[in-house]
């Protein structure tokens, strides 16, 4: 008979395996289409490469860290940053105005299961689909939402969707609304792993729901704040079908955020607007990558520090 070390072993390689199996295939798509391009892209930044059908390939050093830094291209680069971190700082508010008020709502147990799916549902929508969706909303002549608001007499004129203050508080909005049920099930999760005996002794010293959500809730999930604070950074700075849906290649300069300046600069032969060469779009996104990286690199190491 199998000896009980020998038997803890085996079974011990089997849950190893088994979660091999399980996360192979993301790992395998991550690094394939992730880390694979990265490694691709950093000698390709140190040359003149024009697309990928380039045959005439010069090495050309630094030169493209410098040519990103002046016109015409720092105004393309510092223009669509800006945007950017503007929808980041908007679109973290709606992490919180959304995704924490309605984990809140269901771990005090105002709703029910139901609930958790309707909020859910957005997060399925494709990028582009809620960017389309935004433009049969508030388009200034044809909007659905412009025409009932207009009829209702609470605008006298329509809201313009291309408009850069409208597209900038829009969008962000509507980000919100998609990643709602996401960010709730963060917050739901660091929730639930507050043990209830603080939770109980805190009502019975009387501490009010404000004081509860202050001294309680909020310090005990700050890993499931970091988190949330990561995909947001990662996601504002990635965000491209909601920016096409918007009119980013039709009209809409409002909706050229960072991802989409980057695609234009490397990759714009593919819609007929290519701004400057592949090597200069690769490495405007190494600039921001690179930053962006080591941020989330340290908050997930905050957040392993912080782990209750």
């Amino acid at each position: 008979a199998m000896s009980a070390p020998k038997k803890l072993l085996t079974t011990e390689r089997k849950r190893t395996l088994w979660e091999v199996v399980f996360v192979a295939p993301q790992l395998i798509l991550y690094v394939g289409l992730t880390i694979v391009p990265l490694l691709i892209s950093i000698p390709i930044v140190l040359t003149n490469r024009a697309n990928f059908t380039d045959l005439t390939v010069d090495a050309v050093g630094l030169s493209n860290f410098v040519n990103i830094f002046q016109f015409p291209l720092s105004d393309i680069f510092f223009s669509a940053l800006a945007r950017t971190v503007l929808l980041t700082f908007l679109n973290y508010v709606t992490v919180f105005a959304f995704g924490l008020t309605l984990a809140l709502l269901l771990f005090e147990g105002k709703f029910g299961g139901l609930f958790f799916t309707i909020i859910y549902l957005p997060y399925m929508l494709s990028g582009f689909g809620v960017g389309i969706l935004l433009i049969m909303l508030f388009s200034r002549d044809q909007g659905s939402l412009n025409l009932l608001f207009m009829e209702m007499g609470v605008l006298k004129t329509p809201f313009d969707i291309k408009d850069p203050s409208i597209t900038a508080v829009a969008l962000p909005l509507v980000l919100g609304w998609r990643y709602a049920g996401f960010n709730m099930a963060l917050f739901l999760s660091g929730l639930l792993s507050i043990p209830i005996e603080t939770i109980e002794a805190s009502r019975v010293d009387g501490a009010s729901y404000l004081q509860r959500l202050r001294y309680v809730y909020l310090p005990q999930i700050v890993p499931s704040i970091i988190i949330a604070t990561i995909f947001c950074l990662i996601g504002s700075f990635g965000v491209f079908d909601e920016a096409v849906g918007l009119g980013a290649f039709y009209g809409n300069p409002a909706a050229e955020f960072f991802a989409i300046s980057v695609f234009k600069m490397g990759f714009g032969t593919a819609i007929g607007q290519q701004i400057g060469t592949l090597a200069e779009g690769m490495t405007m996104a190494l600039v921001v990558f690179v930053p962006l990286t080591l941020m989330a690199a340290y908050l997930i190491r905050l957040q392993k520090r912080l782990q209750y």
